[in-house]
């Protein structure tokens, strides 16, 4: 039979039970193999629950000496009573300065600590007992969060000054780096908001009229890299330069917030609205080209366009590659069948094929083309393409590229670009 003899207003900090006439202390720690909580126990004496309830800086001492313990009980160990009860007096009956010794000694949570007031300067120092004597019952969560945010940054060498904190909490990253970014003016001391938005400011400046368009290669949402890397260079140099005293972190999350934003204007627009240039667009319309395209993969799933129909060619097509592409799907084409020729698109060794008819098959005879290559320089490079065959046909492809007949001298090409 199992008795709560004694617990804490909070409910969390570990109780004291009577089980079948014996005291143990009972806590939660980590989670078994199905992610449920694991509870554990072990036996505690008369004079240890006194100290419990009357001192709450030693119960919460004991507490985050035991929980290395159950950390390594993992999700289906037995916890070490021994380890856990040779705890016990040490930290629940000895001097302050014992304490602080035996704590040297020891593994133990400092998190928890922190989340429970401690004084970060004592804790450093390793005076833990005087550290928690503003200890709180109910735990503050995210002051750990941050604590171990800076360890980590302390043990990279990155020391954050007023502003670059700031500049992290607008983001919302400083907790987490790789927390997508967003704008959260209110997690700013207001003092330093003005000198936030400057940095923005500067952000927002230097990247003004760049994009990161989509790359559906990599799917329907999937973001140019090139762009993203052209964009964040951008910014970097820009705030580095304007606000030369930012700790990388700072300027690092002042770049992903912008190329973040960027991309997400690009994922949510239209494909239409994802070519190059509104002059270019003009030229692409279903209104300028006269006659059907088939766009294949490398499955034999075949898609038709239609001149009359309400969306252009390339917004077609592209929708059509982020649907389909995928790592054993990287071949795509565009045809024009009433015309005798095609463009394939190599995606998995950035090259394109240009084929064209040079001799109707007749008499049962097969017909002749003439295939020649092209290496290509990214999505950039692929989009600029499709939009000139789809405009021009192969003949238009003719200035767009260094087009190769023989395969051999193709590869050999290829080889070159791909060794620099």
């Amino acid at each position: 039979m199992r008795d709560i003899v004694f617990t804490r207003q909070s409910g969390w900090i570990p109780q004291v039970i009577s089980e079948d006439g014996e005291l143990k202390l009972m806590l939660g720690a980590g989670a078994d193999a199905n992610h449920e909580p694991r509870t554990f126990t072990f036996p505690i004496g008369e004079a240890h629950l006194a100290v419990i309830q009357e001192d709450l800086a030693r119960h919460l001492l004991l507490w985050s000496a035991v929980l290395p313990l159950c950390d390594a009980a993992g999700t289906r160990g037995r916890l070490d009573e021994d380890a856990a009860v040779a705890l016990l007096d040490p930290i629940l009956l000895s001097a302050p300065a014992d304490v602080d010794a035996f704590f040297r000694s020891i593994r133990w949570d400092r998190g928890r600590l922190v989340a429970h007031g401690a004084d970060l300067g004592l804790l450093k120092r390793g005076q833990v007992c005087a550290a928690m004597r503003a200890a709180t019952e109910t735990p503050d969560g995210k002051r750990a969060q941050e604590y171990h945010a800076d360890r980590r940054r302390a043990e990279r060498g990155t020391v954050l000054g007023p502003l670059d904190a700031a500049v992290l909490r607008y983001t919302g990253q400083y907790l987490h780096g790789s927390t997508v970014p967003k704008r959260l003016p209110d997690a700013v001391d207001p003092a330093l908001l003005p000198r936030v938005m400057a940095v923005i400011a500067t952000a927002e400046q230097a990247c003004a009229g760049m994009r990161i368009s989509r790359d559906p290669r990599r799917g329907k949402r999937a973001t140019d890299k090139r762009d993203w890397d052209r964009m964040a260079a951008v910014v970097d140099a820009a705030v580095r330069r304007a606000h030369p005293a930012l700790a990388d972190d700072a300027v690092r999350t002042v770049s992903f917030l912008m190329c973040s934003e960027a991309s997400d204007r690009s994922r949510n627009a239209p494909m239409e609205d994802d070519e190059e240039t509104s002059a270019d667009r003009a030229d692409l319309g279903g209104s300028t080209r006269r006659r059907p395209l088939s766009f294949t993969d490398d499955k034999g799933v075949e898609k038709k366009w239609l001149p009359d129909g309400p969306r252009s060619a390339t917004a077609e097509f592209w929708e059509f590659v982020g649907e389909r592409s995928a790592g054993d799907n990287e071949v795509f084409t565009i045809e024009d069948e009433e015309k005798g020729e095609c463009v394939q698109l190599h995606f998995y060794a950035d090259s394109l094929a240009r084929i064209t008819t040079v001799r109707e098959g007749r008499g049962g005879a097969d017909p002749e083309y003439r295939v020649e290559y092209t290496l290509v320089d990214g999505i950039g490079g692929y989009r600029n393409l499709v939009s000139v065959f789809v405009r021009g046909g192969c003949a238009a492809l003719e200035g767009h590229g260094s087009w190769m007949s023989d395969v051999d001298e193709f590869e050999r090409a290829r080889r070159r670009r791909d060794a620099r």
